[in-house]
């Protein structure tokens, strides 16, 4: 029989055959990870000693492995890699979705802003006439406003709701700037931007007022004292951003009872 022997510096003795075999082999110690191997067979060394091979048969063909190229392979697995990747969005849907989110987010705002269907001529309606207001023992609040006045209509939506909120507690009266019914009121009241939020207690004097844009908890605040009798407001002269009321139209009263 054939011996190989386990100095790796003899492996040069021995001739490449360059037939692939069908089989494989795998090393020994399987805890080290190696990739798989490919195995040519070589015949043995012909000088060998006939002590050692006394038989007739054929030298028996010595497999050494060889490690294969594996640029194929990388490749195909990168390629698959790529394949399973998620496609991330490009910019111009992320540019459509960024803009649509803020469409809706001001939309949403302006919705619960302005609260549509809520209207000075439907405060006017509402409002209690000013003479009766001053007679029937409660407190008083007294809005100054015009029909063309953007402040007085965009905070139209929170005085009807403090409104829906204290109308039975406290008076709710409008009265127009152009309506030269009231150029007594104007004056005793120092109206000079709107809108004017006038606070009376129920004698009907003046505890403070509240003129322009300014938060809503502002005017709440100043009707809730009112509402529970207290003796003065906590806002009792607030100025935010107004309209003036020089810029008023002047028009003659056509009902001398209408309080608009």
């Amino acid at each position: 029989m054939a011996r190989l022997s386990l100095n790796p510096i003899g492996l040069h003795r021995f001739r490449p055959c360059f037939q692939p075999s069908q089989s494989t082999v795998y090393p020994r110690h399987r805890h080290i990870k190696f990739p798989k191997f490919h195995t040519i067979a070589c015949q043995t060394d012909p000088n060998l000693n006939e002590k050692d091979n006394p038989s007739t048969t054929p030298p028996k063909e010595i497999r050494v492995v060889v490690e294969p190229s594996s640029g194929k392979e990388e490749t195909t697995s990168s390629t698959v890699d790529s394949a399973e990747l998620p496609q991330l969005p490009n910019k111009d849907i992320s540019r459509k979705v960024a803009i649509a989110s803020t469409l809706a987010a001001l939309g949403l705002f302006v919705f619960t802003r302005l609260d549509f269907g809520v209207s000075l001529k439907d405060l006017s309606a509402a409002a209690l006439p000013y003479e009766q207001a001053l007679s029937n023992g409660k407190p008083t609040v007294v809005e100054f406003y015009a029909d063309w006045c953007e402040v007085c209509r965009e905070l139209a939506p929170d005085v009807y709701k403090i409104e829906q909120q204290y109308k039975n507690k406290v008076n709710f009266v409008m009265l127009n700037v152009d309506n030269t019914k009231w150029e007594q009121e104007l004056d005793e009241f120092g109206v000079e931007g709107i809108p004017h939020f006038a606070f009376l207690d129920k004698e009907g004097n003046e505890e403070g007022n509240v003129v322009g844009r300014l938060p809503r908890q502002y005017l709440l605040d100043n009707v809730d004292a009112l509402a529970r009798g207290e003796a003065s407001v906590p806002h009792a002269r607030v100025v935010g951003q107004y309209t003036s009321a020089e810029k008023r139209k002047v028009h003659q009263v056509v009902d001398p009872r209408s309080h608009g």
